[in-house]
């Protein structure tokens, strides 16, 4: 029973992924007057991976909570069982779940110190001379 439940959610996975890769190739290829070649194929998937950080970073919103709500479960159950349930199991979750719901900041300031795609520029040294009057 859970190979089918296996199998069926790998499956629907894989229909939702070509689906929303199929929609916007077919937008695409409407706007270019039907032209199927490798390089509209390389610019559809370049303007699709544009999306991937707000879905990632949504997805680590999501799971970062779903974590520290378990957490708080498992301090719970730790608090009217301390024999069976260690107070560690929550306090991982927990931290996981703080981790998680912080990444996208943290990644929104790196790249804000980083800055996003500017070249590094190499400092100008101003020459010296030794011994020389």
């Amino acid at each position: 029973m859970l190979n089918y439940f296996k199998k069926r959610y790998y499956l629907s996975g894989a229909a939702m992924t070509l689906g929303l890769m199929g929609l916007s190739a077919t937008a695409k290829a409407q706007t270019d007057g039907g032209a199927d070649d490798a390089s509209a194929i390389a610019e559809n998937i370049t303007e699709s991976i544009s999306d991937l950080p707000g879905m990632l970073s949504a997805m680590s919103y999501l799971v970062g909570l779903m974590l520290a709500v378990l957490g708080i479960m498992k301090i719970k159950d730790h608090v009217e069982n301390p024999s069976q349930t260690k107070l560690k199991d929550g306090a991982i979750r927990l931290a996981a779940g703080g981790a998680l719901f912080a990444l996208p900041i943290v990644t929104e300031a790196m790249l804000a110190t980083i800055g996003e795609g500017e070249a590094v520029q190499q400092a100008d040294l101003p020459s010296l001379q030794f011994g020389t009057d």
